[in-house]
């Protein structure tokens, strides 16, 4: 079974991903802040896959938490998503995955069975 670090700070989209996700199969650990997906990382893995918002309130991008999965869990995937447009944001980290806000879930388990082992 895939295990996915979900990182989401709005709450109702945070709820209805991981539903969704969980009912196809997916085991999913939730964090409503960049800092909390970094505790995560620590006490809750190993992880296949992170999937996180982008621009989150607080001094923990999305884009942190991926260069803390590169750096430190170069196994794991990671795709980033946004309601913003990726130029706004400064260049992802190699081999991160880009995600556009509002996406289905249909779009966002295809990438998940695609870079999930």
């Amino acid at each position: 079974m895939t295990k996915v670090l979900l990182v989401e700070d709005e709450p109702d989209l945070l709820a209805m991903v991981s539903e969704a996700l969980t009912h196809h199969g997916v085991d999913v650990i939730e964090a409503e802040s960049g800092l909390r997906a970094i505790e995560r990382l620590r006490t809750d893995g190993p992880f296949d896959l992170l999937v996180s918002d982008i621009a989150m309130p607080g001094d923990v991008s999305g884009i942190d938490v991926a260069n803390a999965v590169v750096d430190a869990y170069p196994h794991m995937r990671v795709v980033l998503t946004s309601g913003h447009p990726l130029s706004h944001f400064p260049p992802l980290p190699q081999n991160v995955r880009f995600l556009p806000k509002p996406y289905r879930v249909k779009q966002l388990m295809e990438i998940v069975r695609t870079l999930a082992p």
